[in-house]
Order: structure tokens, then sequence, then C-alpha cells
């Protein structure tokens, strides 16, 4: 892994079940993100996606891209354009920096609407210095981490 390398993006399919499954599985039971007719009342054309469900997407996004020996070390991520169900997630990634056996990888996650992510993920890849192999370096094909919630996290 080296800086400037991008990753190859993966694209997710925003379904209703996923925005209802993702909120259900993080206890967020907000009716934002599975009833949509109180959605539209609060002023939302539809449910939308938590930032868990995003943050736990951006994790799976780097693991499965840095391999399942790569450990996430900090997830900071900023929710903008919300994900209504009908709508494609494509995340890409670029290496901004790395040390050693870790990198720091600058995601964006964007649908029809805008960017509806964008952050940083930390992740440390044993032997990806060279101490014990290549294995896991980016691009390869295969979370957790914390959510930095900031300002316009929620629409």
């Amino acid at each position: 892994m080296r800086v400037g390398d991008t990753l190859p993006p993966l694209e997710i399919e925003i379904t209703r079940t996923l925005i209802v499954a993702g909120a259900i599985a993080s206890r967020d039971y907000q009716d934002v993100h599975h009833d949509a007719e109180l959605a539209r009342q609060k002023g939302s054309p539809d449910i939308f996606m938590n930032i868990l469900t995003t943050n736990g997407l951006v994790g799976r996004y780097i693991t499965d891209r840095f391999g399942p020996r790569s450990v996430l070390r900090r997830v900071a991520i900023r929710l903008g354009a919300p994900n209504y169900p009908g709508d494609t997630m494509v995340l890409t990634g670029t290496v901004e920096e790395v040390e050693g056996d870790t990198a720091t990888v600058r995601v964006v996650g964007a649908n029809g609407i805008g960017r509806h992510v964008t952050g940083t993920v930390t992740v440390t890849v044993p032997g990806a210095d060279g101490a014990d192999g290549a294995e896991g370096a980016a691009g390869t094909e295969g979370a957790e981490g914390a959510a930095a919630q900031g300002a316009g996290s929620r629409p």
C-alpha cells in the first residue's frame, strides 16, 4: 500500500430492508429509519439510513479491500446527503498516509443526490510493511470502529 493508491469502488444498493435492518441491528429505533409516513411528517421524503449502518458499511469497505487480517484503528465519518431506498451508494477510497503497516484512507460514499459520507479510516494490515509478507495489501478482496459524529449527522 502506497500513498495515492485508490481502492476499487463498492456499489451498495440502498433498499428499505437494508435501512430498517441496519437501524434495528444498531438499536436505533427512531421512526425516521423505519416508518415512511412518520418520516414524511417530519419533512423527509422517505426513511433514511442511520449513521451506525453507514459506519458499518465504511468498515466493511475497508476490511474487504485490505483483507481479513486488517484491523480498523479509527473510523471518523460525517454524513451529508441521506441514503434513501431505491438509490445506490458508491464507496471509494484513497490512501492518504502510510506508516509501517498502518494506513489512513480517505473514504467517500456518494449517492444520486450527493455525498452521503466522507471521512477517514485508519487501518493496520499486519505484514503490509514487508515484515511477514504482503498479504492484505490495498486492492485485495476479502468491523469495528467508532463514528466520529459531527454537525450535519442528522438531516
